[in-house]
């Protein structure tokens, strides 16, 4: 008795009634013989339940999903409302040739002016190659995809000698990179690239399709019960357009841990810190980005994937839209939460990225009638100044501040406060209900759905050869019951109905990208893993919001810590917002007051420095 409690409908909520609570997840941290023995103890029969049980408890999942009364009607996936156009932007067509919206997409680009962004000292301030470097090089004849090609290949040879058990590729075929850049090399003599993507090196996440590649999700078996046969509609996309599909980056097994450990093929090293973990599940696409080897990679998020190890490793991470890229050839074709987005060096690459993979599944368009794909006009300062003057920016403060280090929130603030001087956005305080509960809708549903896209095959034996981490996340999503699902359904309307209100009164809610800067790896972890769910709720405390609502994100690097480490910045949009975040974040990029720090592990494959 006296365990109900029944929430008032979202609509009737007083915010000015509703206290911050800072996050505490109850859960122990598990490494080596210990993470073994936690696990045979959690899959035993009688004791791991009641282990599962008492974790869900001292983290209040019974309470919130059991034992309250919520009055809102479940939404299975997102479901937005008709958006107003953005402003100062040049929409797409979204069924026309990728390498059409590529080409539309760089006349709205500032001036590309060689002289001064060609031959940069990069050892004297460091600055990444963007992708229109490495265009007017070709064009230029200064270099060929080929020289490229050898100059990464070697790269590869270098990294993988030094790193043995820190792979940022998991699949990489030497002669395969060598044939399509022979491909771009013949196409620039010819005078006849497919667009400025021609030439350019891009990995793909081990859980996104490029053939001939397997499909692993860096497990050990996925591939043997999933073949791959043809490309996945984002990498066709790419490679229509010109691009070098390198190889398949490493990644969290299945997806399923923020860090990037993966005792499977080696754990990806942080380029700016090898003793740090680069941040998951899109660990490998991050890294290869952050250390120069490739100009873009493609990365899944359902959780933060994309933006946690962009954010840990000082590059751009972009979250779309649900439904506005397809997840056709992936492993999430069924995720309601989970996006194919682009990680890159500079928001201009991710922009053109963009442009290339864009467009929704048939399966999402009728549904979630999809708004004109748009791009920012980044051409006249004029027009950029009006657009972002008119911008209005919320700031939930209490969780905004609520860092492990002020220095996180304080790099964050300082880049506002300049965005307010140089352009007149304006800042707008906001308030946020239910962010515990968010947190536990968002779990229930990506670890429910993941765990039914798999669960056929650990049935059928292969769960033994998870990883021990993976296997502690997969016995806690069996104990999520099927009126705990829906009740996260609830939850999701709830707090989709909340953004939407704060969506009226702004245009952009602004966070830090995560709530840590790069966690140290643990020598303990490397070779069996570790379990430890307070660091994943650091890491994920800001991004789940995007993922559970379906709302366009993207994180900017904003600056360092006092060792060095990368914060970003995050920026979350109306659905369908992509042109205005990623105009906001091209901004962002050029007003940060920080000059960028050359990687520890980095390689000028270009220029082969």
């Amino acid at each position: 008795m006296g365990k109900k409690r029944t929430m008032l409908p979202a609509s009737e909520i007083d915010l000015a009634e509703v206290k911050y609570t800072p996050e505490n997840i109850i859960a122990p941290h598990v490494t080596g013989f210990w993470l073994k023995l936690l696990v045979k103890l959690i899959e035993a029969p009688m004791i791991g339940s009641f282990i599962i049980n008492q974790m869900r408890k001292n983290n209040r999942v019974p309470e919130i999903l059991t034992n309250t009364v919520i009055p809102e009607n479940p939404m299975f996936k997102p479901e937005f409302p008709p958006q107003e156009p953005e402003l100062g932007v040049i929409c797409l067509d979204e069924d026309g040739k990728p390498e059409d919206r590529v080409e539309l997409a760089m006349k709205y680009f500032p001036r590309y002016i060689p002289d001064s962004t060609w031959i940069p000292d990069l050892t004297a301030s460091f600055r990444y190659w963007k992708i229109r470097d490495y265009a007017y090089a070709y064009r230029s004849k200064i270099t060929t995809p080929s020289m490229v090609a050898e100059r990464f290949i070697s790269a590869m040879e270098e990294f993988s000698n030094a790193n043995l058990s820190a792979p940022m590729l998991i699949s990489f075929d030497p002669d395969e990179v060598r044939r399509q850049a022979a491909a771009s090399t013949q196409r620039f003599s010819e005078g006849a690239p497919l667009s400025v993507l021609d030439g350019i090196f891009v990995a793909i996440k081990d859980d996104i399709d490029c053939y001939p590649h397997p499909s692993k999700g860096a497990s050990k078996w996925v591939h043997e019960v999933r073949q791959v046969n043809s490309d996945a509609v984002c990498v066709s996309r790419l490679r229509s357009c010109g691009v070098i599909l390198v190889g398949k980056a490493n990644m969290h097994e299945l997806g399923m841990g923020a860090t990037g450990n993966n005792p499977n093929y080696g754990t990806t090293r942080n380029p700016h810190a090898p003793e740090r973990y680069t941040g998951g599940s899109s660990s490998g696409s991050a890294a290869i980005v952050a250390s120069g080897l490739c100009s873009a990679a493609l990365g899944t998020d359902g959780g933060g994937s994309i933006r946690i190890p962009s954010s840990l490793c000082g590059v751009v991470g972009l979250k779309t839209t649900q439904g506005r890229t397809s997840l056709a050839g992936s492993l999430w074709e069924a995720s309601t939460v989970t996006i194919i987005g682009p990680i890159t060096a500079t928001v201009e690459d991710a922009i053109l990225v963009y442009a290339a993979i864009l467009g929704s599944s048939l399966v999402d368009r009728i549904p979630l009638q999809p708004s004109l794909p748009c791009l920012p006009n980044l051409s006249s300062s004029h027009e950029t100044s009006n657009a972002l003057g008119s911008l209005r920016l919320g700031k939930y403060t209490e969780w905004f501040n609520d860092v492990s280090s002020v220095e996180i929130s304080e790099k964050c603030d300082d880049v506002l406060n300049r965005l307010s001087q140089t352009y007149g956005c304006k800042m707008v305080e906001v308030v946020i209900p239910d962010l515990r509960e968010m947190r536990i809708a968002h779990i229930v549903t990506f670890g429910s759905e993941g765990l039914c896209s798999f669960n056929p095959d650990l049935e059928d034996g292969k769960g033994v050869r998870l990883t021990y981490d993976t296997r502690t996340k997969m016995a806690l999503f069996r104990s999520f019951t099927a009126s705990e699902y829906v009740a996260a359904q609830r939850i999701r309307r709830r707090l989709f109905y909340y953004y939407m209100e704060i969506f009226k009164k702004v245009d952009v809610i602004v966070t830090p990208t995560t709530g840590m800067t790069a966690p140290i790896i643990p020598q303990s972890a490397l070779q069996v893993g570790e379990t430890n769910l307070p660091v994943l709720g650091r890491l994920m405390q800001f991004v789940t919001s995007a993922n559970l609502l379906g709302l366009p994100a993207i994180s900017i690097p904003v600056g360092y810590d006092n060792q060095g480490l990368p914060i970003g910045l995050q920026l979350i949009g109306r659905p369908w917002g992509e042109a205005t975040i990623m105009q906001l974040a091209a901004a962002v990029e050029e007003i940060c007051p920080e000059t960028k720090k050359k990687p520890a592990i980095f390689y000028d494959i270009l220029k082969g420095n």
